[in-house]
């Protein structure tokens, strides 16, 4: 089988978290793109990439290498010129999220991929987790009745910045929870619950010890479009005793819940059928919870739907036409905080 090859967009950080998979499906790295050259080329020396070729300059990578997809690791704000040019030029694209730094933005990118008939998938890696869809496939089996509540707690102090020389976009960002991580746990609801946001009331605020701009810490509640509420509570700052990247979860049905916690199995309890109804406490019994399919989990699962959508033209998970929903609960979050008051998604 032919291998396919890819352009990286961006050599930070966040690269460091794709050539381990990139290897593992057999992509090949055609090309690093990045503002400072020496990034790119240090990337690609240590990552023993003999073949690959350091750019600064994105069009002139596509056009030397002339790859089978895109993969953008740019700052957000970056997303929508790389991203169009990408798919006006004939490029399918896997980019990190956000999709878009803006809704504006967003459905520009969204239009660019029916124009050019050209694939943008963004990888919201936490919904592409095993654990996840069980709780999903378990909630749309119905096995805890109609969904009535579901909580998110994601409690972390990220310290981006302490061994850098100088700071990157997350530092400066307004509205750093909502904008870079909360949007994967709004997504995350969606992927569960099946159903879709209408409504948010969202209070932000930044601790007086935060190291960020502002926003680092935020509740929000959800109307969702079942009936069930959706609050979400997190902190950027919140120093110990930290859940997991996808947070600590709790999905309550009219029968049963679902609890998972810090990366962990989910488990959960329904009322035992033919049990005991007279006392204050009904009789419960141990809820067996629906096996995912799901192979892998977080970038290897994302690189294996595109890859998949290149080979068979499967619809991945988070393209673009469905990730723009999860993008405007979290702008409709960021406009509820700044009003004060409950607002539409």
């Amino acid at each position: 089988m032919t291998r396919e090859r890819v352009v990286m967009v961006g050599a930070g950080d966040i690269s460091n978290r794709w050539f381990g998979p990139l290897a593992e499906e057999g992509v090949d790295i055609a090309g690093i793109v990045d503002l400072r050259l020496e990034t790119a080329t240090s990337q690609i020396a240590r990552y023993g990439l003999e073949d690959s070729h350091a750019f600064t300059d994105f069009k002139e990578a596509l056009r030397v290498c002339r790859p089978d997809f895109v993969l953008d690791l740019s700052v957000p704000a970056a997303h929508l010129s790389v991203v169009t040019h990408a798919l006006r030029a004939g490029y399918h694209v896997l980019g990190e999220k956000p999709l878009a730094t803006t809704m504006a933005e967003a459905r520009r990118m969204v239009a660019a991929s029916e124009k050019y008939g050209r694939m943008y998938m963004v990888g919201q890696s936490k919904r592409l987790d095993p654990c996840a869809d069980m709780v999903r496939r378990t909630v749309a089996a119905g096995h805890i009745g109609g969904l009535t509540v579901l909580d998110c707690d994601f409690y972390a102090g990220r310290h981006f910045y302490a061994d850098r020389q100088s700071p990157n976009f997350r530092e400066s960002d307004t509205h750093v929870l909502l904008n870079d991580m909360a949007i994967h746990h709004f997504d995350l609801a969606r992927f569960i619950t099946g159903s879709e946001p209408v409504a948010v009331h969202t209070k932000e605020f930044n601790p007086s010890h935060s190291w960020f701009a502002g926003g680092a810490a935020a509740t929000c509640l959800f109307e969702m479009s079942d009936g069930s509420l959706f609050t979400y509570r997190g902190s950027w700052t919140a120093e110990g005793c930290q859940t997991s990247w996808s947070g600590d979860w709790r999905v309550v049905g009219m029968s049963g819940t679902i609890v998972w916690e810090r990366d962990g199995e989910p488990r959960g309890e329904i009322l035992k059928p033919g049990g005991d109804r007279t006392g204050i406490h009904w009789e419960l019994a141990p809820l067996a919870l629906e096996a995912s399919d799901m192979p892998f989990s977080s970038q290897r699962q994302l690189l294996r739907e595109m890859l998949e959508f290149l080979r068979a033209g499967t619809t991945p998970h988070s393209e673009c036409h469905d990730n723009i929903k999860t993008l405007a609960m979290a702008h409709a979050a960021i406009r509820s905080a700044e009003k004060g008051r409950w607002v539409k998604v």
